[in-house]
């Protein structure tokens, strides 16, 4: 090739990347599959969900309205009467919880989410943001066939789902407000970002034989919540337990 010719071909490629040409998305995303286009918004009517339709498994909530205020290390609850395919919860972050408590895997994490069919501690979808060892939205489906409660399955059970598509994370800064909304649809899961799509993936076969409803779940974060789901399809109001069965984390 003539000297020239060289340059000209390098002057091309620099210009195909400064266009975005060898992006696979604006958004930093990673992984493409044409023959299923990323929706770009939720389908589910979502309306929030007050403090009295909670049920609190693990640490305590603040407040009797739709905004909750948690500052346990360690924080688990769902929302009974609710459908569990779809969920979103708005958080302001406050900084770290003044404690500091590890997993029982030993790991210390700093995440907020949701719980999507949460039969149990046992078998659920996660949708977590988490902020170490650095910022991403990790989907994974916890199942133990059989067992129902921590004592019984631990940690086990867990299988990280891996993205199809997955932008670029960042962390939250203290004070600020976001929305994380997620969404199964057949055996697809889409979760945004301040109403932009931050992941999707299919979710692997356990998770289509779990039914339960939506939650959320924080460990180490000072937080105000506000969760949002669907009702039960069935339409019935169904109370939470008068008294709400305390697990470990799970």
């Amino acid at each position: 090739m003539k000297p020239e010719y060289g340059a000209l071909a390098i002057l091309a490629v620099v210009g195909m990347c400064k266009a975005g040409a060898f992006d696979r998305s604006a958004a930093g995303e990673r992984g493409h599959d044409a023959g299923k286009p990323t929706p770009r918004s939720p389908s589910l009517a979502l309306t929030p969900v007050a403090a009295a339709d909670v049920c609190v498994t693990h640490g305590h909530l603040d407040g009797d309205g739709d905004v909750v205020h948690v500052t346990e290390p360690t924080f688990r609850a769902v929302a009974p009467a609710t459908e569990g395919d779809g969920a979103a919860l708005r958080f302001t972050y406050l900084g770290p919880t003044l404690k500091t408590r590890a997993l029982a895997s030993g790991d210390v994490r700093h995440q907020v989410g949701l719980k999507l069919r949460a039969a149990d501690g046992c078998n659920l979808v996660y949708v977590m943001w988490r902020l170490e060892p650095r910022p991403q939205l990790e989907v994974s489906v916890k199942h133990n066939p059989g067992a129902h409660d921590n004592a019984a399955c631990g940690v086990g059970g867990y299988v990280k789902i891996a993205p199809r598509r997955a932008a670029r994370v960042k962390r939250f800064a203290l004070g600020s407000t976001h929305t994380l909304q997620a969404e199964i649809v057949g055996d697809d899961l889409v979760a945004w970002i301040d109403g932009e799509v931050a992941w999707q993936g299919t979710l692997d076969g356990t998770a289509a034989g779990l039914t339960g409803p939506v939650g959320m779940r924080s460990d180490n974060l000072e937080l105000d919540l506000e969760l949002s789901a669907a009702a039960a399809a069935d339409g019935a109001a169904v109370a939470p337990p008068s008294t709400c069965a305390v697990a470990t984390a799970d």
